[in-house]
C-alpha cells in the first residue's frame, strides 16, 4: 500500500499507530473536560444539598432534610428586591439589545464621518472599570433627578437610573458584538433586496434581523445575567428597601449577625440563581431555533 494513510469506515489511521493509542488520544479531551467540570458540579451540588440540610459538615449533610432554610420567603422585602432585580435586568436587556442592533447595523453597513472614531471610542469606554465611572455617573443621576417628570424615573435612587448606568457600562460590548454579527452576514442578499426596491428598514427587519438573532440572544443572556447579578451599581445608587435589588438583599442577609447558618445563605443564593437559569433555558431554545433556521437557509 503506497498511500501514507489508510481510511477504513470513515476513519483515517496512520501506519504504525495502534488502535488503542488512537482511542486514548480521542478520549484525552473528554477526560480534561471532565476534570475541569467536576469541581463546578461539586460546588453546585453542595449548594443544593446545603439548602435542604440543617447544617453541613464538609460535603455531607447533617441533621436530615429540612425546609427551614427557606424561611426568608415569608419576608416581603425579598419579593420587593426580586421585583426590582427583574425590572433592572429586563430594562438592561431591552435597551442594550435594541441600541446594539441598530448601532451594529449602522457601523457594519454604512460609511459616515467619524465611524472609526466612534468604534475606537466604544472600545476604549469598555476598557474602563465601572468603579472609575461611579462619581461621574452619580453626578449625572443627581442632575437627571432634578428634571421634572423624567427625574422620578431615571434619577438617583430609581430603578431606571440603575438600569441606565448598567446600560452605559455594557453597551459598548453589545455594539461591538452586534457589529461582528452583521459583518458575518453576506452583502449579496441585502443588495438583492435593495435592488428590488426594499427600504433599508425592511431589509433590516426581514433580511438581516433573522440572521443575527443568535447574536441578539447571546447578548440578551449576557445582559440579563449582568443586570440580575449587579451589586456595585444598585448598592451605590439606591437607598432603602423599596429600591433594593436581590444582590443587595443577599449581601445584607449574609452580613446579619443574628444568625450563624450559612445554609440559609446557600438557600438564598440558589433562589437568586433560579431566574437566571430559567431565562437562559428559554433564550437557549430561541437561540437553537434561530440557528436551525439559519442552517436550513444556507
Amino acid at each position: 500500500m503506497t498511500a501514507a494513510t489508510a481510511t477504513e469506515a470513515g476513519r483515517t489511521y496512520t501506519p504504525g499507530t495502534s488502535t488503542t493509542v488512537l482511542r486514548v488520544a480521542r478520549a484525552l479531551p473528554y477526560v480534561a473536560l471532565l476534570i475541569s467540570v467536576v469541581p463546578i458540579l461539586v460546588g453546585y451540588g453542595w449548594l443544593v444539598v446545603a439548602t435542604f440540610s440543617h447544617r453541613t459538615q464538609g460535603l455531607s449533610p447533617v441533621g436530615g432534610f429540612t425546609l427551614d432554610n427557606w424561611g426568608f420567603l415569608d419576608d416581603a422585602e425579598i419579593w420587593i428586591a426580586t421585583r426590582n432585580s427583574f425590572i433592572v435586568a429586563m430594562l438592561t436587556v431591552l435597551i442594550v439589545t435594541s441600541v446594539s442592533a441598530s448601532c451594529g447595523y449602522a457601523l457594519s453597513r454604512m460609511s459616515f464621518p467619524g465611524r472609526r472614531a466612534f468604534l475606537s471610542g466604544t472600545l476604549i469606554l469598555h476598557a474602563f472599570r465601572p468603579e472609575m465611572l461611579i462619581i461621574g455617573t452619580f453626578q449625572v443621576l443627581l442632575f437627571a433627578g432634578g428634571i421634572p417628570i423624567i427625574g422620578e424615573y431615571v434619577g438617583f435612587n430609581t430603578m431606571g437610573g440603575v438600569a441606565l448606568t448598567l446600560v452605559t457600562i455594557e453597551l459598548p460590548l453589545g455594539i461591538w458584538l452586534m457589529k461582528g454579527f452583521f459583518d458575518g452576514v453576506s452583502w449579496d442578499v441585502e443588495r438583492a433586496a435593495l435592488i428590488d426596491g426594499a427600504s433599508r428598514a425592511r431589509v433590516f427587519w426581514q433580511v438581516l434581523f433573522p440572521q443575527v438573532q443568535p447574536g441578539l440572544a447571546a447578548i440578551a443572556i449576557l445582559m440579563f445575567i449582568q443586570g440580575w447579578n449587579a451589586y456595585l451599581i444598585p448598592q451605590t445608587f439606591t437607598i432603602g428597601t423599596n429600591v433594593s435589588t436581590l444582590s443587595v438583599y443577599l449581601n445584607q442577609f449574609s452580613g446579619d449577625t443574628s444568625f450563624q447558618s450559612w445554609n440559609q445563605v446557600a438557600a438564598l443564593g440558589l433562589f437568586q440563581m433560579v431566574p437566571v437559569l430559567a431565562f437562559f433555558l428559554f433564550t437557549q431554545r430561541r437561540l437553537m431555533q434561530a440557528l436551525g433556521s439559519g442552517m436550513k437557509g444556507t
